[in-house]
């Protein structure tokens, strides 16, 4: 996946002055999860809330 250079400027500027490097990779994941759910929403590629609850109950019982 990839991320659009304007992305990282605005989430690095978002970022205090001294910060982990745990800290810019954890926000660069959850960056790019963000940006995959979103393209999954308009292809849609989603799922229901009782559809959710099958597939996670069926999950659990195993």
């Amino acid at each position: 996946m990839e991320i659009l250079k304007s992305k990282l400027e605005s989430l690095l500027k978002e970022l205090p002055e001294k910060v982990d490097i745990e800290d810019v990779i954890y926000r660069i994941y959850l960056l790019q999860k963000i940006e995959e759910g979103e393209i999954d929403i308009k292809e849609g590629r989603t799922l229901s809330h009782k559809e959710a609850l099958e597939r996670l109950s069926k999950k659990w019982q195993n």
